[in-house]
């Protein structure tokens, strides 16, 4: 073949709309049960209340976050590395052991895809009425079904943005904002961008998504191996596929059990035929499992002409509990032990982790002066970070050489999870200067948390600095 003969390749090819199947089976309650999980926790918590105050807030103006008693501060962005390194190892685990479980049962856009197709369900039919409707002229009933589905996408998209929102402005205060429609400005922004995102991934773009924009697609196979479960078409069973009645007998008839009926790829959210192999468009949702699995009931053949199955498994035709037992191989070895050390130090930091923070430095401005009396004093300006949510009284004793002094030694109040700056004069009688002569001295400040009753309890922190005596 010339050239000239060979058919002409474009690059953009037209998209084609994809009508998915709706299907039931043991697969599909998992993946409800994940979107039940997943919906509950992202619009309930925002609800909740701890302290009186909202369970869960990211308050950016005080740059605060309050997760249930944790309080975290910009400094504390450790631990926002560590949950990173988490995710990713435990995307990481799950990809080489069962494949895109992810995207499959709780990747925001297979949750939310979910959501929005049962809506279109609702409204318009299934998949055969929603093509013959959209094939047919404008009626009134077609009107008023699209309408009734755009209008609940909306709805759901709007109300997803702001509880969005919500984790930033409390709940009960955007509320009070939404009778009024007094929203501050980057609240009006928020609400309607992650509206319109929601609308336009879950409601249009939909497959689109895990098709050209999601990296993870692309990148995925490199993490896949012989030994990962994946969806699989047994084609050693299945082929030759061809339709025949209940009452054939396949192997008499040259056929395979598989009959051909395509509802495989009709309940397929991103429109491929499972049957052609492995390809980085499956989302490993394991419809297409639940609708062959009903369709061999119907038959009366076994279940599993598609099912999760590893490639060793399928070539050498090994038992599930042998597929499962090669899942201990060292790649899924290491991630979990990766996995397992970063939440056990996150766990132990997080459990372990200092709500009285101090910062003590030396007022460059004045290193060492002699009062009236002939002492020496140093300047230090120190600053105390109370992470609890409850008022902190402390006190502050330095040590080091007999005879230091705090002038004035006055007890430090602290507001719940705020933080106080003071200045503090540490003094050395004029005698004790003249015989420690000049030079830097050690000095140890102890910060005591103090009682009701003004009694130090215990010493919260114990940093060390230096004193300077001048010539």
């Amino acid at each position: 073949m010339t050239t000239k003969d060979r058919p002409t390749a474009t690059l953009y090819a037209p998209h084609k709309k994809i009508y998915a199947k709706e299907v039931s089976g043991y697969f599909s309650k998992i993946r409800w049960l994940m979107v039940w999980i997943t919906q509950l926790i992202f619009y309930g918590i925002p609800w909740l209340m701890w302290n009186n105050r909202p369970a869960v807030i990211f308050n950016l103006e005080s740059r605060r976050f309050y997760i249930f008693d944790l309080v975290l501060y910009p400094q504390d962005f450790i631990f926002l590395t560590a949950v990173l390194m988490i995710s990713a190892y435990a995307l990481f685990l799950f990809t080489a052991v069962a494949g895109r479980l992810w995207c499959g049962y709780t990747c925001p856009q297979t949750v939310y895809t979910e959501m929005f197709m049962w809506i279109e369900n609702r409204f318009e039919g299934d998949r055969n009425a929603r093509m013959k409707r959209d094939a047919s002229p404008w009626t009134q009933d077609k009107l008023l079904r699209k309408t009734g589905t755009q209008t609940a996408w909306i709805l759901l998209s709007l109300w997803t943005g702001f509880t969005f929102v919500s984790y930033f402005t409390p709940m009960r205060s955007l509320i009070n904002e939404a009778m009024n429609l007094d929203f501050g400005a980057w609240e009006w922004f928020w609400i309607f961008f992650y509206g319109a995102a929601t609308y336009g991934f879950a409601g249009s773009m939909r497959e689109q998504i895990c098709k050209y924009l999601c990296p993870y697609a692309r990148f995925q196979g490199a993490m896949f191996d012989h030994d990962t479960l994946i969806i699989t078409y047994d084609n050693q069973r299945g082929d030759p596929r061809g339709s025949r009645g209940k009452k054939v007998d396949p192997k008499a008839a040259g056929l395979g059990d598989c009959i051909d009926c395509n509802l495989c790829v009709q309940v397929c959210p991103t429109g491929i035929d499972i049957r052609d192999g492995q390809q980085y468009e499956c989302i490993g949702c394991a419809a297409c499992i639940d609708v062959c699995n009903g369709v061999m009931d119907k038959m009366g053949y076994p279940q599993g002409l598609v099912r999760y199955a590893t490639q060793h498994g399928m070539e050498q035709k090994l038992t599930d509990k042998q597929s499962l037992m090669r899942i201990f191989r060292p790649r899924v070895i290491i991630y979990t032990a990766i996995l397992a050390v970063i939440v056990f130090a996150l766990g132990y930091a997080v459990w372990t982790r200092d709500p009285f923070k101090v910062d003590i430095v030396r007022d460059r401005t004045t290193l060492a002066r002699v009062n009236g009396e002939g002492g020496v004093e140093n300047v230090y300006r120190l600053q105390i970070m109370n992470a609890t949510e409850e008022k902190q009284v402390y006190r502050v004793t330095a040590s080091g050489i007999q005879g230091y002094k705090i002038v004035p030694n006055e007890m430090i109040k602290v507001a719940a999870t705020e933080a106080e700056w003071v200045t503090l004069t540490v003094e050395l009688p004029f005698e004790i200067a003249k015989n420690e002569g000049p030079g830097v001295k050690a000095v140890h400040f102890d910060v005591h948390r103090m009682n009701n009753s003004g009694v130090g309890e215990e010493v919260v922190v114990h940093e060390k600095s230096t004193f300077m005596i001048p010539r």
